[in-house]
């Protein structure tokens, strides 16, 4: 199922827009970033996220999930429990929209604490906010993401340091995938925790056809999430994606 993040396409765009578009071209699903203008942030009230729900429950595109920044690598205790008390504020309003997932990062490695700690304090983090999730009934996905934890090792480290059935990974398409011009051996690493799929442009050099081959044999039933750059033509735009997206997946089988 093909679906959309605001960022960078529909950055611009208000709710009615992103809804409108996306129906016309035949996506299924957002993943609201923030800071982008459709303003459904933590700060809503609860009568504007029930319109928010009852807005999207009204149309054929499900809002799948938020796109925090929240983000668990900073050596500074403090920060890491800001960005965790970030990370449940959207928890909130994804249990309050209905959505499915908050989607979390790393950023890099913390060069005061090292891989390994680094890894550590991640995860601690990590738990603690699936433990929110959990109650919420909200899903974590974390994006394979940063300098150095976009490499699948590092991710798979992170959610083995984890271990938690509430908090699981968003492939994010790096060209870091790849091991001798396959991205199997990277995919089959991290496939027991992939809970979302980012991929970007489709035209590009990203094995796109190997991916969705993997999927499917692994029978992931979840979306692919349009993440590409910005276009002059956006809803033109759109319908291209869609088109190549359903080609590419009609070549898998």
């Amino acid at each position: 199922m093909l679906g959309a993040v605001t960022y960078n396409i529909l950055k611009d765009w208000d709710v009615e827009k992103i809804i409108s578009e996306l129906e016309a071209s035949g996506f299924q699903a957002v993943e609201l970033r923030t800071s982008h203008k459709h303003g459904v942030e933590p700060t809503l009230t609860p009568d504007q996220r029930k319109q928010v729900a009852a807005r999207f429950q009204r149309s054929k595109v499900r809002l799948l999930s938020f796109g925090s920044t929240a983000e668990f690598h900073s050596p500074d205790p403090a920060v890491r429990k800001k960005h965790v008390e970030d990370a449940k504020k959207f928890i909130d309003l994804a249990h309050d929209t209905g959505a499915w997932g908050v989607k979390v990062r790393p950023n890099g490695i913390a060069k005061e604490l090292g891989p390994e700690k680094t890894i550590q304090v991640i995860a601690e983090s990590l738990k603690e906010v699936g433990d929110y999730g959990g109650r919420m009934g909200v899903e974590i996905w974390v994006e394979v993401h940063g300098r150095e934890t976009q490499n699948p090792p590092v991710a798979a480290a992170i959610m083995k340091a984890t271990r938690h059935e509430q908090v699981g990974l968003c492939w994010n398409s790096n060209p870091t995938d790849l091991v001798n011009g396959s991205i199997k051996p990277s995919f089959q690493l991290l496939r027991p925790w992939i809970k979302n799929v980012h991929i970007n442009e489709l035209a590009g050099p990203y094995p796109y056809r190997e991916l969705f081959a993997l999927l499917k044999a692994s029978k992931y039933d979840r979306y692919t999430l349009c993440e590409a750059q910005e276009s002059k033509e956006p809803e033109r735009f759109l319908r291209w994606y869609k088109a190549l997206w359903t080609e590419l997946v009609r070549s898998c089988g």
